[in-house]
């Protein structure tokens, strides 16, 4: 915790601790607006991830918030909120995918099957991304538009790339130049109006 003190300590309706639920937070609850349907998962992680982060709830997915012993005092919080994360997981993917961890013991347990299902370097999704990031052209859509259907691709491929660590600098060479691609790729779908290069 951020003050250093342990969860469990905390009062329950304080909204620090993230054992608390506010009236709103009931299974039936939709926190995403579309659901994993299978060609989304990184887009989708990334919006549960949002939406856990804000209602403090990343802890019950990610295991730092781990299952306590039944005779501890926070069992009950504890389980009480791995059912309503559960839940909201299990509302937020589409129904025929919903049987393939609706047994699962945990919601950090579906969190992780659902990463190793999805989350794998795919090829085929990448060379989508690429060719449609490398044909889409503005048209007829507004230049805002165009923008965020770029954005949107550029934004999902960036996801496939292997986590790198650097610590000599020389990463902000490779930043530019990925930077740069993607100035490129938008300049280039633009209308000719747009554009003196064209």
């Amino acid at each position: 915790m951020a003050d250093g003190k342990d969860s469990s300590s905390l009062p329950n309706d304080d909204y620090a601790n993230p054992f608390f639920l506010h009236p709103s937070d009931n299974p039936g609850a939709f926190i995403v607006s579309q659901p994993l349907n299978g060609e989304n998962y990184n887009s989708w992680s990334r919006a549960i991830l949002m939406a856990l982060g804000g209602k403090n709830k990343i802890g019950f997915v990610d295991g730092t918030i781990p299952k306590p012993k039944e005779t501890a005092k926070s069992f009950h919080s504890w389980q009480r909120n791995n059912n309503i994360i559960a839940s909201w997981l299990l509302n937020s993917i589409s129904k025929d995918l919903q049987a393939s961890v609706i047994y699962s013991s945990s919601a950090a347990a579906i969190w992780s099957d659902l990463r190793i299902c999805f989350q794998q370097q795919n090829g085929p999704r990448v060379f989508q991304l690429r060719h449609d990031l490398m044909t889409l052209k503005q048209g007829s859509l507004s230049i805002t538009h165009y923008f965020t259907k770029v954005k949107a691709l550029w934004e999902e491929l960036t996801e496939y790339i292997p986590p790198h660590t650097c610590d000599c600098g020389a990463i902000k060479s490779w930043i530019d130049y990925h930077q740069s691609e993607y100035v490129m790729l938008f300049l280039m779908g633009l209308n000719k109006g747009y554009s003196q290069f064209q």
